[in-house]
């Protein structure tokens, strides 16, 4: 008995994950969201600005969604919803 493999053509993805923007673009909003995170505590640091309290958690809530939006939204770029073919 026997035993063939039949040929075939190799598997042709459209694989997009890989480009360099997507990646860029995240560490864009990684950095975004690191700014906020660290604007949130300069009043703790910096005493003479704790009445500017509420201005500081204001930029760093800001930054925070931004960043989160960019993030979520290449991720799901990456994963191919929202594909229009």
């Amino acid at each position: 008995m026997e035993n063939t493999v039949a040929q075939r053509q190799p598997k042709k993805t459209d694989n997009n994950a890989n480009q360099t923007h997507y990646y860029v673009t995240l560490t864009i909003a990684i950095i975004l969201g690191l700014f906020g995170v660290f604007v949130r505590f300069v009043p703790d640091v910096v005493s003479a600005l704790d009445q500017y309290t509420f201005l500081f958690s204001l930029i760093a809530n800001v930054a925070m969604v931004i960043a989160s939006f960019i993030a979520f939204k290449v991720v799901f770029r990456i994963l191919g919803f929202g594909k229009t073919n």
